[in-house]
Parts: structure tokens; C-alpha cells; sequence
């Protein structure tokens, strides 16, 4: 085995024929920055469905587990060093993957899973509670890191989240010894926040808040954020170029008028991004003294 296949990443998310999110960014990010990437499509669609009405291509939930059971007996699973998922098109889904997770780190002990949870965001859910749920059960507890938006983690927590304490407290309970949540608190005005919880570290990456942003945000920050870890970067660098590379490409897209983000116009902007980010340590909540009693 060549000492660039032991690199390679599963990726399993949407796939649209127009634009860059779900499988579109995240493989176009990961092999932009070296990674061999096996993608795996969980639904199929002509484009985001914020753009419109979008026909979904589904698989049959039978036929999906056969390709999963495929991909767990093959021959060459111990390539894999990282396994990311995100949207999936059926509460079935999740489950399958599972064993593929499962199987994949057995293969590589060493293997890294990325769960991030495309639920939601602000006005609520918009997949399949039932979904949701499955990827609350089945794929969260595997996950060495998750990739949760506020909104995301407020829904399998219970409970609203309105202070980097209270995600925090959330992030802690969800189980994975990685958390990283984006739209957190920002502390600068008019900025927004990602924010790493990792061991009794609590990291805060800010920079300024862009309105009205294309789609795909969330892919592209779980792609570049888990393929600086495996580089082997330390997990402060790592969100901080992730956090500048995303910024980076969303302020270059903004600025030529796209719709969609401009990836293959910025691949310079994943692999040595320019802009500044504003890191900020946090006292994590098993630093906080004890009230007495």
C-alpha cells in the first residue's frame, strides 16, 4: 500500500449537480488539501433546495445498506484514516453508516469519524425528526469529533443555548471528545464565533459576520477543520486556519456576486488562507470554581 492511499477519507453526504455544498464541498476541500476521498452520496439533487423546488433522488434505504456492507468488506477499507458525514436523506441511513464507522476502525484504531449533524439551524429542523434522532443515536456517540451549529446541538440537548457556558455545558454532555460548534456567542460586535471544546480546552475563533451567506458553510468547515488535523496540526491552528479559509472563501464569493461558494476559484484560500481571525481561550466549565455547599 503507497504511503498516499493510507490518507484517504469517506465522505458521506447530499450530492447536488449545481452548486457546493454537502459531498461537493467537502470533497473538493479535502482533496484540495491531499486527501484521496471516497464520496459516498446520500441523496441526489439538481441544487439546493433553498433555491428552489429541488427533485430528490433517494435511494431505497435496502440498497443503500448493500452499498454500505460493500464498502465494509472492502479490500482496501484500511486506506481510510477519516470517515465525515453529513446529510442524510433517510432515518435508515444513519444506522448503516454506523457499521461502516464501526468496521472502518477496526480496520484503522487510528481512524478519526467527523460527525457532522446537518439538522437545522435557526428557524428550527429541516430533515425528518426520526433522522435527526438517528443521527443523535447511531453516529454522535462513535464520533472523535462533531460539528454541531448551535441550533443543532440546542435540539439533541433539549434545552436553548444563549451563552458559550451553556453550549459549552451542552457540548460536554453530548459525549464526543471533540466538539466543535459554529454560530456560537462571538464576543466581538457584529462577528460570529466557532468554538472548539477538545480535553479542558474551550477555544473561541471569531471574525465578522457576513449576512445573507450562500449555502455549504458548515461542509467546508468539518472538511478543512478534520484534514488539518490529520496533518497533524495542533487544534488551535487547526480551527484557525479552518476558521480563516472558510471566512476567506466566503468573503471572495460575497464579493463576486456568487450564489454559491466559489471553491474552485479559492482552492489558495484552503490550502494558505490569509485572513485574520480573532482566537480567544475560554475558561471551560471544569475550570470554573466550585459555589460552596
Amino acid at each position: 500500500m503507497h504511503e498516499q492511499s493510507q490518507n484517504a477519507v469517506i465522505v458521506i453526504s447530499s450530492h447536488v449537480v449545481r452548486g457546493s455544498v454537502g459531498n461537493r464541498a467537502a470533497v473538493f476541500a479535502l482533496e484540495t488539501l491531499g486527501h484521496p476521498v471516497w464520496a459516498m452520496p446520500t441523496i441526489v439533487m439538481p441544487w439546493h433546495p433553498g433555491k428552489g423546488p429541488s427533485t430528490r433522488l433517494r435511494f431505497a434505504d435496502s440498497e443503500f445498506e448493500s452499498a454500505i456492507d460493500d464498502l465494509v468488506k472492502a479490500p482496501w477499507l484500511g486506506e481510510v484514516s477519516a470517515i465525515l458525514t453529513g446529510y442524510f436523506g433517510s432515518p435508515a441511513q444513519p444506522a448503516a453508516v454506523a457499521k461502516l464507522v464501526q468496521a472502518a476502525k477496526a480496520a484503522n484504531p487510528r481512524l478519526i469519524y467527523v460527525c457532522d449533524p446537518v439538522m437545522g439551524d435557526l428557524g428550527g429542523l429541516y430533515i425528518p425528526e426520526e433522522t435527526a434522532a438517528a443521527i443523535r443515536d447511531h453516529l454522535i456517540p462513535l464520533a472523535e469529533i462533531a460539528t454541531p451549529n448551535r441550533y443543532e446541538l440546542q435540539w439533541m440537548v433539549g434545552s436553548s443555548l444563549n451563552s458559550n457556558q451553556t453550549i459549552m455545558e451542552a457540548a460536554l454532555s453530548l459525549g464526543p471528545p471533540r466538539m466543535l460548534v459554529t454560530s456560537a456567542i462571538p464576543m466581538m460586535t457584529g462577528g460570529t464565533g466557532n468554538l472548539l471544546l477538545s480535553g479542558r480546552n474551550a477555544i473561541l475563533a471569531e471574525h465578522r459576520l457576513i449576512d445573507n451567506p450562500p449555502n455549504g458553510l458548515g461542509d467546508l468547515l468539518a472538511a478543512v477543520f478534520l484534514a488539518r488535523i490529520l496533518e497533524g496540526l495542533g487544534e488551535e491552528k487547526a480551527l484557525q486556519l479552518a476558521t480563516a479559509s472558510v471566512f476567506e472563501v466566503l468573503a471572495r464569493t460575497t464579493k463576486r456576486g456568487g450564489d454559491e461558494l466559489t471553491l474552485e476559484s479559492d482552492a489558495t484560500s484552503l490550502s494558505t488562507p490569509m485572513a485574520l481571525v480573532q482566537m480567544r481561550r475560554l475558561m471551560h466549565p471544569a475550570q470554573r470554581p466550585r459555589k460552596p455547599g
